[in-house]
């Protein structure tokens, strides 16, 4: 079976930091300096005692090697590491094997098939034997933001601003998942935990007299997908894969049954 190469850890050793030392002097500057690098899933970090680690996720479409060279670049180009750091370590992990696959495909819409993918992948975690399963031929979902000069100038805002508003709102959108690109904001929305209408609401200006400018007044919100060339294709229909992983020391034949026994228990029309 094909093993899996998209988990990528950067670990910096601290000596003697306490936690939220290593929070600030080691895990921001790293995902700081990551964050623009193509090709990242998301990003989780551990701030311990005396080390911190980042893990990264990557990105079905993109080459685990060259997200692991762009990483390396970035952290070893740092300076800004308190002087007790030792030598970051960036490894890739390669502990799941993937065992099976099921396919979806129809004449349906990209965003009905992803979601049920999504339910999919949720429902199989959930069961006993399985502990990882991903999709993939389908596009992650993005949220644009259109904002044009003219109403920019009419509020006195720039497109920083409003971007960073975005960025600090009660939303979690995790580090780097905000682009700007040319008149759009672009948010990434893994696992579309928000959609559209949640950003709308986002306050991006109080006035002196208290009234408050949302996104909602002053931009165009789109739910959508990322622009990126990645769709598969099942007998000339559009279809989504989710991918069943075994972890660790999980028996293969034990996550292929699971997943066969859901299938056939027909919660998904497939």
């Amino acid at each position: 079976h094909e093993m899996d190469l998209d988990m990528i850890t950067i670990t910096v050793p601290y000596l003697g930091a306490s936690p939220s030392d290593v929070e600030e002097g080691v895990v921001m500057r790293v995902e700081e300096a990551i964050a623009a690098v193509d090709g990242i899933k998301r990003l989780t970090s551990t701030a311990a005692e005396g080390a911190g680690m980042v893990i990264v996720e990557v990105e079905e479409y993109a080459d685990s090697r060259e997200v692991l060279d762009n990483i390396k670049a970035e952290v070893d180009r740092i300076i800004t590491f308190p002087e007790e750091t030792e030598k970051p370590i960036t490894t890739e992990i390669t502990t799941r094997y993937e065992v099976i696959t099921i396919v979806l495909y129809g004449d349906v819409s990209e965003k009905t098939l992803k979601k049920l993918a999504d339910q999919i992948r949720d429902d199989l975690t959930a069961l006993e034997n399985i502990s990882q399963a991903d999709i993939a031929g389908v596009r992650p979902y993005e949220i644009s933001i259109e904002v044009s000069e003219k109403t920019l100038r009419r509020y006195g805002l720039s497109f920083d601003e409003i971007s960073r508003a975005v960025g600090e709102s009660s939303l979690d959108i995790p580090a780097g998942s905000v682009k700007t690109t040319g008149g759009e904001i672009l948010v990434r929305t893994e696992g579309q935990k928000y959609y559209g209408p949640e950003f709308e609401k986002i306050i991006v200006l109080t006035r002196n007299d208290g009234t408050k400018i949302r996104l909602a007044d002053i931009a165009t919100v789109k739910d959508d997908f990322e622009d990126v060339d990645l769709y598969s294709r099942f007998d000339g229909k559009r279809a989504a894969l989710v991918k069943v992983f075994r972890v660790g020391n999980q028996g293969a034949l034990d996550v292929a049954d699971t997943v066969k026994k859901y299938v056939e228990e027909g919660r998904i029309q497939a």
